[in-house]
């Protein structure tokens, strides 16, 4: 009986293995802890500037957003301008236009959301907003419904 008490020594791979992981867990601890404590400066070069995810009124459908910009809270499912100004979209045809008003926005991605998420294209205009357009708009049977909701996100 007294054998089966006895301990065991550990072996030296597992006290290596354990003193690594230690020192890997420390190690992230403490990066992660020091860039933390620093709030990322808002609105600068490379820092997201803005972001809307675009859905339509739920009563009415995307395809049925009105042709003036509008920033109705109805309109989208969650929006960000770092300047904390208004998001606003309009309907354009077939496509859609966004603009982070009180930013200036170099680069933006798009990216279709929803049950049935349909590819898009964005591409910025001449006056600081954004165009977004689903990528089969150019086929003449195309019609916009309710799958071409989007997000956009806004460097």
């Amino acid at each position: 009986m007294n054998a089966s008490l006895r301990v065991r020594r550990p072996s030296p791979a597992l006290v290596l293995s354990a003193i690594a992981l230690f020192f890997a867990i420390g190690g992230s601890a403490f990066a992660v802890g020091r860039h933390t404590a620093v709030a990322q400066p808002r609105c600068t070069d490379g820092a997201v500037k803005g972001f809307a995810t675009v859905v339509g009124d739920p009563r009415a459908g995307i395809q049925n957003m009105p042709s003036s910009y509008s920033s109705s809270r109805r309109l989208f499912s969650a929006r960000f301008d770092c300047a904390h100004a208004q998001v606003q979209v309009r309907r354009v045809g077939d496509a859609f236009q966004i603009r982070f008003n009180g930013i200036v926005g170099h680069a933006a991605v798009v990216s279709g959301v929803g049950n049935n998420p349909q590819p898009m294209t964005v591409s910025a205009l001449p006056d600081g907003s954004f165009r977004v357009a689903p990528v089969h708009a150019t086929d003449p049977h195309f019609e916009l419904g309710p799958e071409h909701q989007f997000v956009i996100v806004v460097f």
